[in-house]
């Protein structure tokens, strides 16, 4: 069927700010979307809340609106607009649950608007549990035995009728939210509770519990005309019980037989069918291990997680050939963008493995429940790909960043005293570190069958483990001979992790290898098991005869971020993408390291050659190794990249932009100290540490409060304000654990006005978009500050000074490319901290100035000039439009994790509100990134005798604020809290006894942005 010409205006609604259960996953999908839909000569217009993303760039889209995902919002803009149609299924659970809102309030019918690619009765029939058990049971397709309850009582009775355990699974959640596995009433009660206030429509089902079953999920394509192929089909490595977002996963599927897996497929076109779904699809399924019994689980009729990962395992880019299905071509009209020559009517086969494993926040979270269960708890994932099972997990491992010597022990017993039946009894629930558990058992010598009774893990998947440890012992033991090194090496192992294990130098190992009768060789990612020629530049390494990889010349290549994480988010996928574009404006070929299967950057279209391996120093030197590229960029790959510096430029690697040297300066924090003491930059007086004997003699001449900051982190990771002994004993440890060898820095902690620049510098002169400010107090990480464009509380001198700072700085350490400096405003203004890098704030910078930074910092690393550019020296003209970046938290999905703010990050992502006035802009972000509706809050803030620019601020809030007056009755249940001035009037000592009294926090007015900050403590309460 040709594509449907009587529309030509489409909007594509985005998925809003990175949470826990929903990520970069979908700005991948959607901003597929926008340039399939543009490739078929459609206007497109993009709604989207988050600024670090690629997809809400205005040259994704025709048209983008950084505005709220909310009713009200999106309402407008339709009005204003007046689309065709609209795409719900590229932007996740809110942009799914949003459709069904805008078709409800009837604007849809209204306007004329098309719902295109999936209808709103398969999202209801797929979504709500009741109308999804009822298509299972006309399907005679095997379901759990279910209730849909919509209260406590209903949903204790069933339990009750069926037996203990259930899987409770709200309606129209994301991440699995409110869900999880209940073994008696009291769990199923503080289940139930959440799981119904967190779903839309106030329901979830109670379930037959089949915790133990495989998990198989497919990812479906289906066409209008009836059409359907599976994609990819992954099994995953935990059993039913676990969120698949928090399993380890493999494709293809590899523990079941054809009948099984036939018989599976069979059952997933089935439902897709009749569903009628148009476009990408996810299917879960359970298989019972001693019998061909299998349940259906639930449908996503929608690109999800899993079909990033399904795009990326196979090549078969998703996102955008279901965008071309939304608008009525179908499968076998178009072109496979793998082959270039066949059509997308095919089923990719695939002869490598892929691993995907999961990245926790719990190196952030010490404290948090990281038992894993129906609600996911990961913020984000790696992939990797071998030839086979162990090579595949392997390099996965590697991909998580942990450091060699780490994984070394991580797959060894030598550190953990426990028995095999205590190491047993601990791996029965699983956790975030329940694979390196197993290793550990199977060190001790734990069986595979005990291992299994334990944990209900496939055997086939344990036996694999049990050859990785088995090869690991033979490394560590037996004689090294050129045989063992090449069958480690075809298991994963790299040659950091083999000297280790082995004691063998760099040139003994490297002549072991030459003996070999294979060697690591880079093959393509074709999706089709090499049947048809692939023409995608999309390789990995494994060992084997033949390289497929061709060296491009003339080339750059740019290091990546990894994994999604708390600290280091889509932004640097942001900055790596735009970095990749002016390489090729440049006219040189752009390469593409990274292993995120999440992100923009690992699609094969967006470079000219990319590796998806692990971003370590072994992988990147074989890459440079065989592209020699003309040098390396390591500025827009965060933390991640800019730790490998060292390490390649020992090995001769030529780093492009800002030299070792000068990355040196800034981010070691003795070296850093020297600096600023040098340019007689002011700062907070402070002191290096290497021992923790000498961070006790810094403290005795410094005094409390004290901030304590490791080098090389990203995050704060480390990083505390300390008050007393306890505190510094407390902290220490951490980060001096997080600076990995380094020394700590520990100085003065000065309450003020915290402030960020992002300056682009060509090594002479340095251009400042603008000044950030942020609003809560200073001691907030920055990434978890709301942050306002341009600065409110600061004078022109202030302003001067900071720029003045940050150009000394720039050139001193002579940066070419971008870096990061944040400033604190007291009496004076003080330096804090420099990286010497693209920093989170970038993508906002870029949405707010209208320039494209991380391109310019490109421009300039490969030799351009600030006048080439046309950039002034100084600070840049400021907007009249105020713009407001406000955190987003997942602390719902992580019980336990402290929700205080500090100087260590905790925020997943971040939105943008954007209006004439502070007080507008801070609205918007506010009601998108907390669901807090200012015009309809009932908060009430008392107040005695505060300043007027308080009262404004506090205003702009959302808050109401009332002069208290105790001879009138208030009510006490809308009262956030009180603030009083610091005279001692009867008025005064009035509101005290009557905050005391009635509970209500009560704060002085002598520092203004210590309780906006509490305010916004109080907002992120409010709004859960």
């Amino acid at each position: 069927m040709p594509k449907n010409t009587t529309i030509h205006k489409i909007v594509i609604i985005g998925s809003g700010p990175i949470v826990i259960g929903q990520a970069a996953e979908f700005d991948y999908a959607g901003s597929q979307a926008c340039i399939s839909l543009q490739e078929e000569g459609y206007e497109v217009i993009l709604i989207n809340s988050n600024p670090a993303t690629i997809r809400t760039d205005t040259d994704i889209a025709d048209k983008v609106y950084l505005e709220p995902l909310t009713l009200d919002s999106v309402s407008k803009i339709l009005r204003s607009e007046l689309p065709d149609a609209i795409v719900p299924t590229m932007g996740g659970q809110t942009g799914l649950n949003l459709a069904v809102e805008l078709s409800n309030s009837g604007i849809l019918e209204e306007l004329n608007i098309a719902l295109l690619g999936t209808s709103l009765k398969t999202i209801n029939q797929a979504e709500d549990r009741e109308a999804f058990k009822d298509l299972m049971v006309e399907l005679n397709e095997p379901i759990p035995e279910s209730k849909t309850v919509y209260d406590v009582q209903s949903g204790l009775a069933f339990a009750n009728k069926i037996g203990f355990p259930v899987i409770i699974r709200p309606a129209f959640t994301l991440g699995g939210s409110g869900g999880g596995i209940a073994s008696d009433e009291a769990e199923l009660t503080t289940i139930l509770k959440e799981g119904l206030s967190l779903s839309p429509s106030t329901e979830c089902l109670v379930e037959q519990s089949i915790a133990g079953y495989k998990e198989i999920e497919f990812e479906v394509m289906r066409d209008s005309n009836g059409s359907a192929i599976i994609v990819a089909g992954m099994e995953n490595f935990d059993p039913v019980g676990v969120h698949t977002g928090d399993s380890i996963v493999f494709t293809p599927t590899q523990t079941l037989t054809d009948k099984i897996y036939q018989n599976l497929r069979d059952a997933a076109l089935k439902i897709v069918n009749a569903l009628k779904i148009e476009g990408g699809c996810n299917v879960q399924l359970a298989q019972d291990p001693n019998s061909n019994q299998y349940y259906i689980i639930e449908v996503n009729p929608r690109v999800s997680r899993s079909s990033a990962l399904a795009s990326k395992a196979t090549g078969y880019p998703i996102a955008k050939i279901a965008a071309k299905i939304a608008v009525g071509l179908n499968l076998d009209e178009i072109i496979n963008p793998i082959t270039k020559t066949t059509y997308a009517l095919f089923e990719p086969a695939l002869d490598y493995i892929v691993a995907k494993i999961p990245r926790f926040a719990f190196d952030k979270f010490p404290e948090a429940d990281n038992t894993l269960g129906t609600q996911m708890k990961a913020t984000g994932e790696v992939m990797a790909i071998g030839t086979r099972l162990e090579e595949a997990l392997l390099k996965a491992v590697q991909s998580l960043e942990v450091s060699q010597s780490e994984q070394v022990d991580l797959l060894s017993a030598s550190s953990v005293k426990k028995s095999i039946a205590e190491i047993l009894h601990d791996v029965e629930t699983p956790t975030s570190n329940r694979l390196f558990d197993l290793f550990t058992a199977i060190s001790k010598g734990a069986s595979i069958e005990q291992i299994h009774q334990a944990t209900a893990i496939d055997p086939f998947f344990i036996s694999k483990l049990v050859h990785i440890v088995n090869i690991q012992k033979k490394l560590l033991t037996g004689m090294v001979t050129a045989q063992l090194i090449l069958d480690a090496t075809k298991l994963g192992f790299n040659d950091t992790m083999i000297r280790t294990l082995t004691g063998l130098t760099e040139y003994n190992l490297l002549k072991l290898h030459e003996m070999g009768d294979q060697q690591l060789v880079y093959k393509m990612v074709d999706s089709c098991a090499a049947e048809f020629e692939g023409q995608t530049p999309y390789y990995y390494q494994t060992v084997g005869t033949e390289n497929e990889s061709i060296p491009v010349g003339n080339s750059i290549l740019v290091i990546g971020a990894g994994p999604i994480r708390i600290g280091q988010g889509v932004e640097f996928d942001y900055t790596t993408v735009h970095s990749v574009k002016a390489i090729q404006k440049a006219g040189y070929k752009a390469i593409i390291v990274n292993n995120n299967p999440e992100t923009v950057s690992t699609d094969f279209s967006i470079s000219d050659k990319l590796y998806f391996e692990p971003l370590t120093l072994d992988s990147i030197m074989n890459i440079v190794k065989l592209e020699k590229p003309l040098g390396v960029i390591v500025q827009f790959g965060g933390q991640t990249a800019i730790n490998l510096t060292q390490g390649l430029v020992n090995q001769g690697v030529k780093i492009l932009g800002t030299s070792l040297k000068g990355i040196e300066e800034t981010e070691n924090r003795h070296d850093f100290e020297d600096l600023l003491q040098k340019e007689s930059i002011k700062h907070p007086k402070g002191a290096t540490a290497t021992t923790i004997f000498e961070a006790h003699q810094i403290v005795s001449k410094l005094g409390y409060p004290l901030l304590v900051r490791p080098s090389f982190v990203l995050g704060g990771r480390g990083m505390a304000v300390v008050h007393n002994d306890f505190e510094l004993q407390k902290f220490l440890k951490p980060a001096f654990a997080a600076s990995a060898g380094q020394p700590i820095l520990i100085d003065q902690y000065i309450s003020g006005i915290e402030c960020e620049v992002d300056i682009l510098s060509d090594g002479a002169n340095v251009f400042i978009p603008g000044i950030m400010e942020q609003i809560e107090a200073s001691g907030v990480h920055s990434g978890d500050s709301i942050a306002v464009y341009p600065p409110q509380h600061l004078s022109i001198n202030q302003k001067q000074q900071i720029c003045d700072t940050a150009i000394k700085i720039g050139q001193q350490v002579h940066c070419v490319g971008m870096m990061n400096i944040q400033f604190i405003v007291a009496d004076d203004v003080y330096v804090i901290e420099v990286n010497p890098r693209a920093s989170r704030t970038v993508p906002f910078m870029s949405k707010t100035t209208h320039r494209h930074l991380a391109q310019l910092a490109t421009q300039l690393i490969l030799g351009a000039s600030l006048e080439d550019l046309a950039l002034p020296s100084g600070l840049d003209t400021e907007p009249e439009k105020t713009y407001v970046k406000a955190p987003v938290f997942s602390f719902s999905k992580l019980p336990g994790a402290p929700t205080v703010l500090s100087p260590e990050m905790k925020s997943t992502g971040e939105v943008l509100g954007s209006g004439n006035t502070f007080a507008s802009a801070l609205s918007k972000a506010l009601i998108d990134s907390y669901g807090f509706n200012p015009s309809k809050s009932a908060n009430k803030v008392l107040a005695v005798g505060i300043p007027s620019t308080l009262k404004k601020e506090i205003l702009s809030s959302g808050f109401e604020v009332s002069e208290f007056d105790f001879k009138n009755k208030i009510s006490v249940d809308q009262v956030t809290f009180a603030i009083s001035s610091k005279d001692d009037s009867e008025l005064g000592e009035e509101l005290t006894r009557f905050a005391l009294s009635h509970q209500i926090p009560l704060f002085t007015a002598n520092d203004t942005v210590s309780v906006i900050s509490k305010l916004h403590q109080k907002i992120r309460e409010v709004a859960g």
